[in-house]
């Protein structure tokens, strides 16, 4: 099982593969805090991602402020490695501008661990 680091270094790698800009959050008290891990820029959508390990949960500040994001118009998730599968087909909608609302309706999915089935993209 890959440690919350690795994961969130593979994220970066692809996001910044497929031309996204990606800013990496700190909480270190200067920060507000429950901002999602990455800031994300992909073909003019905002994402923000908070990334987790399989046994990972998410806290109700890191919630309330996903909530906050897609208020705003955002997409924003909590992402799990069994759902990095999910993000390549949103960042793939993104880039084609054609499935945008498909992407928005989904990212209800990612916020609650689920088994998701092992496939790739």
């Amino acid at each position: 099982m890959a440690t919350e680091k690795q994961f969130e270094n593979k994220v970066k790698a692809y996001l910044k593969d497929q031309g996204c800009w990606v800013l990496k959050t700190w909480s270190n008290g200067v920060q507000r805090k429950g901002v999602p891990d990455l800031l994300v820029c992909c073909n003019g959508y905002f994402l923000g991602l908070e990334l987790k390990a399989e046994d990972g949960h998410p806290s109700d500040l890191q919630l309330w402020n996903i909530d906050k994001i897609r208020e705003a118009g955002g997409f924003a998730i909590v992402l799990y490695p069994n759902d990095f599968w999910r993000l390549k087909m949103v960042i793939r909608d993104l880039k084609s501008h054609d499935n945008w609302t498909f992407s928005h309706a989904i990212q209800g999915n990612f916020d609650r661990k689920k088994g998701a089935e092992n496939e790739s993209l």
